[in-house]
């Protein structure tokens, strides 16, 4: 049996070395790899590489293509039964696989050529397996095959995986606002604080703290204890952050990490391509990482300039308000009058069940998914849900030749909005968001719902390119941009809030940037691993001062003094009191955030807080001026809630009647994980995943880190000195155990190696041929 299991595994390997036919391509691509398995593509035309593109990531990633594709579409119960069906329900409701159909109809046709060209390279190389991916052997399943469509839904993926999280954040605040008085929810939601670091920054108003008028804690129902601060603090974001050539002595450099889930292999495909200009004597060479399931190079370098991303966190979805037709329910009100509300079915594929029949319904504005807090239907206004919002423009970069251009051409882009780097080897950096803005009435605030059918109301089309926010060179020869707020005033009102980061990494990054007047790639790696605890050394200073006022006599107070000892000042592995002061900074902040939850959760016991991007600003107010009608009941004062917090946490703590605190490296240990692991033995699993290294680092610092979230790609490039620059992943290049690439360069991204951007000396070589 074990021999056997080995024999069909191998039979999925790619092929790495020989000929192979590709039926369509104009001329022969030479396919090679180096000791990490990056792939070098050459050849005669960017709609060969696109093809050969397809080969190689079905070949080694194909099932994790699938799943993204799937994960957009709504499809997982397919592979994965009963288990998947309430994400399907969810997600099919989107109904995102037709609008993912309608985007290719608007598609200029150099680029459905590409995405055709690709889709038979996806397709070939999947075919030329001997055996399918091991994933569908495990889960008893085939594959289907690529459709172009199935392009598009891997982008509309990334959307999900960038917005979706601001849906749910636009109803909880619906509710916030519904219960709370004015000055209490403006307070939550306070905009700014003392963390911020925009690009572009003008005064803002702060919101005072609440009178004992407006609430009063201390007569509210003691809160059920729940932990939401967590959870809503650690989000998709990046960082990335530049310096013109007058701080380098030559070319701009551009530093980016991605922070994404981690998992085996990782979510980026390392990828080289080398091919000539069809109108010049030019030779593009383009180093980078690749999407499988997408025919582009997401972020990299083309010889002339370097570019990144970071996800926005504007506000890209509305929550409608929808009036029915008492008497016909099948009817909404728009401006117009009633009209039809759309119906659809959908037919939920269940592996080992029957399927599933899902009827969906639509208005103008997008489906109807959830109900306000008051019942009323609502529908959702989202930007992906518009064909016009997504395109293959991002590979036009590819051949640009200025920062200035790519920050013009990025406004183009059809991805979910992010902020945008660029340098170029010129020595310029620039710096606008990329994607499509909706352009907002201003008659209404899109954080809350909203009936559109009343005048000013909704949007009004897409948001001017020349409207943008746009900075070229600026004076400081400096950019960052960490998916806090990045502009002020007007700008800010454009782009809208959609949860935007407390802003602690990027003025950490600030700080960084502005300590030198000159810069190196090694010293842009070092900001990118600094895991010095500047938001959290706060914490510490506190949790001392509560201790100190407790009798000196408690035992239980001696091992923790005694893991407050080892204090560095940083998220390192060996720290105990990171530990220690980490854990209490939640517990203080969930019982504080809970006592202001506590009226809402006594009409809804299920509310969730979402994510209030100033929350350490808001918290920190309430420490430092004591008011007593914010102070949570039951406690009697401030004192008393941190003493609480403290005996919290140590409980947590406490094994076998004595608090052991462990150090940070065992807490934030790494568990990146294959897939499928999850649903096998834990001795084949150990096989699949990667070992649970001590990680350093946490989320209010550069170096992001928990045990499955954090950096899914660090990379420092100067663009003309590409054999200097580097670039690292988590994970692996290849999705097959018995590869040789199968985790490959793990151990540097673990240990903070820097691996060189370019491939290296070429180990393998495949040469693909046209079918003639």
């Amino acid at each position: 049996m074990i021999i056997a299991a080995g024999l069909l595994l191998r039979g999925s390997l790619p092929q790495y070395d020989g000929e192979a036919t590709l039926p369509g391509l104009i001329a022969p691509v030479i396919s090679e790899r180096d000791a990490l398995g990056s792939v070098t593509l050459k050849g005669g035309n960017r709609v060969d590489l696109a093809m050969a593109m397809g080969y190689v990531h079905a070949q080694e990633r194909f099932f994790e293509m699938d799943l993204m594709r799937r994960q957009a579409a709504g499809e997982l119960a397919e592979l994965f039964g009963i288990n998947a069906i309430s994400h399907d329900r969810k997600i099919r409701l989107l109904r995102l696989r037709t609008r993912a159909t309608a985007v290719l109809q608007q598609l200029p046709s150099d680029q459905t050529q590409l995405l055709d060209a690709y889709r038979m390279g996806v397709n070939r190389g999947l075919q030329a397996l001997a055996v399918r991916p091991f994933p569908y052997l495990l889960t008893r399943t085939h594959p289907v095959p690529w459709r172009n469509e199935d392009s598009i839904l891997v982008i509309l993926a990334m959307f999900l995986t960038l917005n979706e999280e601001n849906f749910s954040r636009e109803l909880a605040l619906s509710s916030m606002r519904a219960v709370l008085p004015k000055p209490v929810y403006e307070f939550l939601t306070s905009p700014a604080g003392n963390w911020d670091a925009p690009l572009i920054d003008e005064p803002v108003q702060l919101p005072r703290l609440p009178s004992a008028m407006d609430i009063n804690l201390q007569t509210m129902k003691e809160p059920t204890p729940q932990s939401d601060f967590f959870m809503t603090e650690q989000s998709p974001g990046s960082n990335s952050f530049a310096v013109s050539g007058k701080l380098s002595g030559g070319a701009a450099i551009v530093a980016n990490d991605m922070h994404l889930k981690l998992r085996v292999p990782n979510t980026w495909f390392r990828l080289r391509l080398i091919y000539p200009d069809a109108a010049s004597d030019r030779i593009h060479d383009v180093t980078g990482i690749s999407l499988p399931g997408v025919p582009s190079i997401v972020v990299g370098s083309n010889r002339h300039i370097a570019w990144s991303f970071t996800n926005s966190h504007g506000d890209f979805s509305d929550w409608v308000r929808i009036s029915i037709n008492e008497d016909n329910r099948m009817q909404y009100r728009n401006s117009k009058g009633w009209q039809p509300i759309q119906t659809f079915n959908e037919t939920i594929r269940i592996k080992n069940a029957p399927d599933e029949q899902l009827m969906i319904s639509e208005t103008e504005w997008g489906p109807l998914i959830k109900q306000d807090y008051d019942q009323t239907p609502l529908a959702l206004a989202w930007t992906a849900l518009h064909p016009e919002a997504i395109n293959l423009k991002l590979l036009e970069l590819e051949q640009i030749t200025t920062a200035e251009q790519a920050a013009n051409l990025a406004r183009q882009f059809g991805i979910p909005v992010q902020n945008f780097i660029a340098g170029d080897r010129d020595g310029n950096i620039s710096w606008t968001l990329a994607g499509r803005i909706p352009d907002r009435f201003s008659d209404y605030d899109p954080q809350a719902s909203a009936d559109w059918s009343l005048p000013g109301t909704g949007w009004r089309g897409w948001l001017d390119y020349d409207l943008y926010p746009l900075l070229h060179n600026p004076s400081s020869g400096r950019l960052w941009s960490a998916n806090s707020r990045t502009v002020s005033g007007e700008q800010l009102k454009r782009i809208g809030n959609g949860g935007y980061d407390l802003g602690a990494r990027a003025t950490q990054i600030r700080h960084r940037l502005f300590a030198h007047d000159q810069f190196s790639i090694a010293d842009l790696q070092a900001i990118q691993l600094d895991d010095h605890a500047i938001l959290l050394t706060r914490w510490y200073e506190l949790l001392l001062e509560t201790i100190g006022s407790i009798d000196a006599g408690e035992m239980w107070l001696h091992p923790i003094k005694a893991a407050l000892a080892d204090w560095t000042g940083e998220a390192s592995i060996d720290s105990a009191a990171y530990h220690l002061a980490h854990a209490f900074r939640y517990e203080v902040i969930d019982t504080i955030l809970n006592g202001f939850m506590s009226p809402i959760r006594q009409s809804d016991a299920g509310f969730q807080s979402p994510r209030l991007s100033q929350t350490e600003w808001i918290v920190w107010q309430l420490l430092e001026q004591q008011p007593r009608h914010l102070l949570p009941s039951p406690h009697r004062n401030w004192n008393d809630l941190l003493f609480h917090c403290l005996q919290t946490v140590t409980s947590r703590m406490n094994k076998d009647g004595r608090v052991t605190i462990q150090k940070w490296g065992t807490v934030n240990a790494a568990q990146i994980k294959h897939p499928v692991s999850r649903q096998l033995p834990d001795w084949i699993a150990r096989w699949l995943d990667m070992a649970n290294d001590p990680l350093p680092g946490d989320h209010n610092m550069p170096r992001v880190q928990s045990p499955n979230f954090g950096a899914s790609q660090r990379s420092v490039i100067a663009p003309g000195q590409e054999e200097q620059s580097y670039f690292d992943m988590p994970g692996g290049q290849s999705g097959h155990p018995l590869s040789p690439y199968y985790g490959s360069g793990h151990a540097n991204w673990v240990r903070g190696k820097p691996t060189p951007l370019l491939p290296g000396i070429v180990e393998r070589q495949l040469k693909l041929l046209p079918i003639n």
